[in-house]
């Protein structure tokens, strides 16, 4: 069975204390490879690696970075299909999926980002005939970037790769649920010719590993995505030590259908909002809100079409819903369905766990489930569930439809549907998200800062903003 190793100063290592940790595919309940169940030795091996390797990659030629970074993103389009195969195994996520959005996204981070880095620009002021006032943005050193499972290797690279076009070394985690991707990563980094401790990845728990990256002293800088529980403890221990932070944490996304809208184009998108990934997506529409006028015909529609998705084994193409990340999250999903029932909630479809035949049969899947009948302020509307349930409530006015999308504790995304125009700039405003989308859902300019109001999340990352969190900032003064 497969051992993945750390990838560290350029070499796959074993992890210093020799021991390791199940991997399990989702899609079958077995253990298919083991992960490195790295310490505070390895994470100090790897930041030491990084910080000797920070001279050298901060001063080579932006252009020389980027050229670097490209040849990575060349290999990961070579390797596609065989990529697309590993996340689906190691996450349970549809191939399908894989291999039209996490790859390529993986991809396009890193092609995006090595050539913005060349024609980033800063500001110069010109004071009078006495000054001239500019601003330099240095590489700020060695970055700490930890990533979550639902989007592994898409995610990955969304991290470390404005970091590294900054010029920053990193000190990378992935998941330890879905870490095979960033291993294979590694080994096209070496391939690339990546020179050694620039990029180092450590495998293993986020208690251990995770919070070693987060508590070492040397890690100047923490890109985190994941739950807001986490983010929390990773502020509390890197806000005493002035370290710069980014934290994506979770949403509990309201998507509002007016009745104005394209009925049909809602209908589709938000199927694809509420299941996509399984719902295992910090972005999906979880909560759909719909004017009253249209609330029936949009629930019939919806249902109906939620009962064509085909649950199945990942690794089929016409598969629409694979499996959940693992045991425990499943029970913490269908957990949340009874939560549902004993809070008023009508089950319209779904709700129940699949027992598949052959190969998936002891896998981590669930029915999508749709919820009507339920108070925007109970628990189920209120916590992020972050697998295939969706609640669906009408709503009566515009004022009431804001009311209900701001009614959590979270502000990722929200997605309106409106032909309206006014309507959709003046409800946007006031919509506490970071990001809306009007007539779509999950569409992104990677020059577009990307994050989270209240909960979740503070930072942006993405665009220029990505490139800047890893920089530090100097004003330089020159008298004439």
């Amino acid at each position: 069975m497969e051992k993945i190793f750390n990838y560290i100063d350029g070499e796959l290592k074993r992890p210093s204390s020799n021991q390791y940790l199940d991997n399990y595919d989702p899609s079958t309940g077995a253990v298919y490879s083991f992960i490195p169940d790295s310490d505070d030795d390895d994470v100090n091996d790897a930041v030491v690696a990084a910080r000797a390797a920070f001279a050298a990659w901060s001063s080579l030629a932006v252009e020389k970075r980027a050229s670097i970074l490209l040849r990575i993103a060349e290999l990961i389009d070579r390797d596609l299909d065989a990529l697309a195969v590993a996340e689906s195994i190691d996450s349970g996520k549809t191939v399908s999926l894989a291999k039209s959005l996490d790859i390529p996204r993986a991809s396009a981070n890193l092609r995006f980002f090595a050539t913005g880095a060349i024609h980033f620009s800063s500001e110069a002021h010109v004071t009078g005939v006495e000054a001239v006032n500019y601003t330099l943005r240095t590489p700020i050193g060695v970055a700490g970037c930890i990533s979550p499972w639902n989007l592994p290797l898409y995610l990955f690279t969304w991290k470390i790769a404005p970091a590294l076009a900054a010029g920053c070394t990193v000190v990378a985690k992935p998941s330890e649920l879905s870490p095979m991707t960033a291993f294979l990563f590694s080994k096209l980094c070496i391939e690339a010719g990546l020179p050694n401790g620039v990029l180092n990845i450590v495998h293993g728990l986020g208690t251990k590993a995770g919070q070693a990256i987060v508590e070492h002293p040397d890690v100047k800088a923490i890109s985190f995505t994941g739950g807001t529980v986490t983010g929390r403890k990773i502020a509390t221990t890197a806000a005493p030590l002035f370290k710069r932070l980014s934290l994506e944490l979770g949403g509990k996304n309201p998507n509002i259908i007016f009745a104005d809208c394209d009925v049909s184009q809602a209908v589709s998108t938000s199927i694809q909002a509420s299941f996509s990934n399984q719902g295992e997506i910090c972005l999906c529409g979880s909560r759909i809100l719909v004017e009253e006028n249209l609330y029936e015909r949009f629930v019939d529609e919806f249902v109906a079409r939620t009962k064509t998705l085909l649950i199945g084994d990942p690794l089929d193409e016409k598969t629409n819903i694979g499996a959940l990340i693992s045991e425990k999250h499943l029970q913490k999903v269908l957990g949340y369905v009874d939560l549902a029932k004993e809070e008023g909630g009508l089950i319209l479809t779904g709700g129940k766990r699949v027992k598949l035949n052959g190969r998936c049969e002891n896998g981590y899947f669930l029915e999508p489930t749709v919820i009507t009948g339920l108070s925007q302020q109970c628990r189920t509307n209120q916590e992020e569930i972050f697998g295939p349930v969706v609640t669906i409530e009408p709503f009566s006015s515009e004022a009431e439809a804001i009311d209900a999308a701001n009614s959590t504790s979270y502000g990722l995304s929200a997605s309106l549907w409106t032909e309206n125009l006014k309507r959709a700039h003046r409800v946007s405003a006031e919509i506490k998200s970071g990001i809306i989308w009007v007539n779509c859902w999950l569409y992104r300019d990677l020059r577009t800062p990307f994050g989270g109001m209240k909960q979740s999340g503070i930072g942006r990352e993405g665009g220029w903003e990505a490139l800047k969190f890893f920089s530090e900032v100097k004003n330089i003064c020159v008298r004439l």
